[in-house]
């Protein structure tokens, strides 16, 4: 009995000293990496007023533009300000959601110790509909020439 519980101490030792060298190699790998802060300003486009309580989500990109599992999501305070810091350097897609706002997207590449990013919200458009009358574009008539001659018209 006494050599299993010898063995079985053995044993948890060895686990958990190979537990805190990986613990040790991924906080060593961690600071080695360079990482950055970012601040975020989302307002409102059509009066550049802060919009509160706006969610920021990051995702990591990887080189093939394929959005990485996971992600972290911040949230705005009432200036329509939020920030992180440590994110590594690279490639990170930003999508900000805010109720009444259309959401917004774009991928940035981080390569810097401080970035800074006003990302400005539009309002909800209207619905296109072809029903509808759209003084704002221009129609052209179209001319068929391959139209084929009228058989009731008199020639002159």
């Amino acid at each position: 009995m006494k050599k299993a519980g010898l063995a079985a101490w053995v044993f948890a030792v060895f686990l958990s000293t190979f537990a805190i060298s990986g613990v040790a190699s991924a906080q060593r790998d961690q600071q080695e990496e360079p990482t950055a802060v970012l601040n975020f300003l989302v307002i409102k486009e059509d009066n550049g007023k802060p919009v509160r309580n706006a969610a920021v989500i990051m995702h990591p990109v990887s080189t093939h533009g394929k959005q990485g599992r996971g992600g972290l999501e911040l949230k705005t305070d009432a200036d329509g300000k939020t920030s992180f810091d440590g994110i590594p350097y690279g490639k990170l897609r930003v999508q900000v959601l805010a109720s009444g706002f259309q959401t917004f997207g774009e991928d940035y590449d981080v390569s810097q110790a401080k970035m800074d990013f006003t990302v400005r919200l539009k309002r909800p458009q209207g619905q296109y509909s072809i029903y509808q009358d759209h003084p704002e574009e221009k129609k052209e008539e179209k001319k068929d020439d391959k139209t084929p001659p009228d058989p009731n018209t008199k020639p002159q």
